[in-house]
This record gives structure tokens, sequence and C-alpha cells, in this order.
């Protein structure tokens, strides 16, 4: 059962808008807290923490750490400095804003691949108008065994989820340090054998930049 059709209930972290499903292993759909509430990829049956956000909630805008909020508070009152006509304006002074902790533990690559994921979600990949509203017939060889038909934006919306989770894959490859060079060659060369393979639903894509690109002579 995928993650598309896997439901979770609202004391389960798979419910939570902060939790997104990139891998799969015998637990079923696994993947990160964009909070980092919990460390590495866990199930969606994961129970769920005071940090739970609904799907159907606005993500709210994160306010700065408790600490910083008090300094604030105990900072005093505001000084006005007025200058007399004609005196240039000296230039305003640098403020720093504090990072939430959930961002100032993050790597490096944490932090790019949090980005890619936002900017994923933000624009979803289109499928080619031609196929809109279409239908996939698998028909068997049985004249006595109905055919059975699939929605092609179904279909587009898992082949968009394996494309997405060969390039999460591809990027735990580069980011590890557990591999030499070579294991990562190794293992690179086997996604981009699944790209190609894949090639052959290039042709639901809209957009030239969001197919899948295999091995080039």
């Amino acid at each position: 059962m995928s993650d598309g059709e896997r439901t979770y209930g609202p004391k389960e972290c798979g419910s939570c808008r902060l939790w997104r499903p990139i891998l799969e292993d015998a637990r079923g759909p696994i993947g990160p807290c964009r909070l980092g509430v919990r460390t590495g990829d866990f199930p969606g049956t994961a129970p769920v923490c005071e940090r739970y956000l609904s799907r159907e909630a606005a993500i709210p805008a994160a306010p700065p750490p408790e600490p910083a909020r008090r300094r604030a508070r105990a900072a005093g009152p505001t000084v006005v400095v007025h200058r007399a006509p004609g005196h240039a304006a000296a230039p305003a002074p640098a403020i720093s804003v504090p990072l939430p902790e959930e961002l100032t533990d993050m790597t490096r690559e944490e932090f790019a691949q949090a980005i890619r994921e936002a900017l994923r979600e933000d624009v979803p990949v289109p499928l080619a108008p031609k196929w809109e509203g279409g239908t996939v017939v698998l028909k068997p060889g049985d004249p006595g065994t109905a055919p059975k038909e699939i929605p092609l934006d179904s279909l587009f919306h898992k082949i968009v989820m394996i494309r997405d989770r060969l390039r999460v894959l591809e990027q735990k490859v580069n980011a590890t340090d557990k591999l030499s060079d070579a294991e990562k060659v190794e293992l690179q060369q086997y996604v981009t054998r699944c790209y190609g393979s894949l090639t052959t639903f290039n042709v639901l894509f809209k957009d030239e930049k969001d197919r899948f690109v295999g091995e080039k002579a």
C-alpha cells in the first residue's frame, strides 16, 4: 500500500503536515519531520508530538525562540533620537534575527534538501494537457476477465512520487560519508538505470525539465 492510499489517524505522525514520506521499508512509508522533532526517517504510524499540525491547518509563521522573546521584553524602552535639520542620518544598525533551533541544527545537505522539498510542494509537476482526464486500460489475455481502468492522473502521481524518491535516494548517496567514491558511483549508476527504465513515461510530463533522464551516450 502506498502512502497515497494509506490513511493515518489524528494521533499519528502520518496525518501531520510537517511529516513527509520519501521512502518505504517493511514498516511502510517513512520520512523526516520538517522541524526535526524526531531525527532521521520514521513511519507515519509514530505517535504525534506537541508540534503536531493537521494537514488542513495553515503553516504558522515561526516565532523566535522563547529565550529571544524574553530578552526582547527585558531590553527596556525604545530610544528615539531626534536630529537637527540638515544633519545626515546615521546608518541604521544591523539587526540580528535568531534562527529557530531546528534550522541551526541542520547540516548543509539537510537544509538544501528541505528547500528542494518545499519547492516541489509549492510547484506541482503538471501532466501534459492532452492526457488530462485520460485512463489506462489493462486488458487481460483471458476473455472472461474484465479489463481494469486506471485514471491517468492517479498513475502520473505515482510516477512522480517514484521520481522524487529516486532523487532523494541519489542525494542521500551523494551526502553520506559511509561510502567510498567508487561505491557512490556504482550506486548512482543503478539510480541512473532506473531513470532510464522510466523514460517511457516521459510522454506524460508537460515540462521537459521534469522528465526522467537515463544514461547518455
